[in-house]
């Protein structure tokens, strides 16, 4: 099979992603095979190419926003069958017996592995995942619209739910990617004002096109205090900003995998009066489950980039360079 691994991890600009030829993978017990026909561009794949992750082993396979259909069922698969679409998400497995697992916490699993980082990923023609970590895809969601739905938007909707966001609440997003894009939609639809600060002028106009009431630079101050934030942007320097942007009361979740440093917080300006501030570990199996069901009632559309699967380093570089509006996806089978 083609496919695209990290080489020599580093700036985007320097290549890091290698494309050539792999041994197709085989499905082990509980695993299934699956044609990717399409596989999301994540930052958290731009992180794990330019070293910010570090790459669990050598030329380790990205891509975790895959869409493919099934060609083969390992020994003890029960659920799926050759022909079925399928997703396949960040999560890949956890170990089940941790205290964190008992509890229903898989997202805190101490022994988890994940899909594109210790498994390899959909940046690739065929790839294996285990069976009880797929989630079938809605029949009315277009692969192209499903791939981002399978990190961006998950994360997105437990990042809504870590933010504590009350009913008509005040939602502020800081930086306005593929998750942010498709987290507002989901405040819109529950009823939430949403208020956008992020420096790209053409992710200003998308927000203001998704029913925003606010859109400004990164630092700006909204207009009025908001009940809660989510920061989507990996810079740390934007969280003493949010959080002085919080109502009392009000929480700030802290969406990236990756975070560059954390200024110092001043307690009665940025904390007291009950602010909080949390972070968002993965998720778990059931946020997914509950996500793709809201997904598909209200007809969430991802605005989509597409690039042909040659171009997978365009993509990234893209990313990096803020040049992609809404969710960069990879078209693996047809495009080339």
């Amino acid at each position: 099979m083609r496919a695209w691994w990290v080489g020599q991890p580093g700036p985007i600009v320097s290549h890091p992603l290698v494309l050539g030829d792999r041994p197709d993978p085989q499905p082990a017990a509980g695993e299934l095979l699956l044609d990717v026909q399409v596989c999301g561009v994540c930052r958290t794949d731009l992180h794990l190419a330019e070293g910010d992750l570090v790459p669990r082993h050598s030329r380790v396979v990205p891509g975790h926003e895959i869409v493919g259909i099934v060609r083969e069922a390992g020994p003890g698969c029960s659920k799926f069958e050759p022909g079925d679409r399928v997703g396949v998400p960040w999560l890949g497995s956890v170990c089940g017996i941790c205290r964190f697992c008992r509890r229903g916490d898989e997202n805190l699993c101490l022994a988890p592995a994940f899909t594109g980082w210790d498994r390899d990923g959909g940046y690739a023609e065929l790839v294996t995942a285990a069976e009880d970590f797929v989630y079938r895809i809605p029949p009315n969601l277009a692969d192209e619209h499903a791939a981002p739905l399978l990190c961006s938007g998950i994360i997105g909707y437990r990042a809504l739910k870590r933010s504590a966001l009350p009913p008509g609440g005040r939602l502020g997003i800081y930086g306005f990617g593929g998750s942010a894009h498709l987290t507002a939609q989901m405040a819109r639809h529950m009823g939430a004002s949403v208020y956008v600060m992020t420096r790209s002028s053409e992710a200003r106009a998308l927000a203001l096109e998704l029913g925003a009431v606010f859109v400004g630079g990164p630092t700006e101050a909204p207009p009025e205090p908001l009940d809660s934030a989510i920061l989507f942007a990996p810079v740390g320097d934007l969280v003493p900003v949010a959080m002085r942007a919080l109502d009392r009361g009000g929480t700030l979740a802290v969406a990236g995998i990756h975070l560059t440093d954390i200024p110092s917080l001043h307690y009665e300006t940025d904390l007291f009066q009950e602010r909080q501030l949390r972070s968002v570990t993965a998720n778990t199996r059931t946020d997914g489950e509950e996500f793709l069901k809201l997904a598909a009632e209200m007809e969430l559309r991802p605005t989509t980039t597409m690039y042909a699967f040659a171009a997978a380093d365009q993509a990234l570089e893209d990313l990096a360079r803020d040049r992609v509006t809404g969710t960069a996806v990879l078209r693996i089978q047809g495009l080339g």
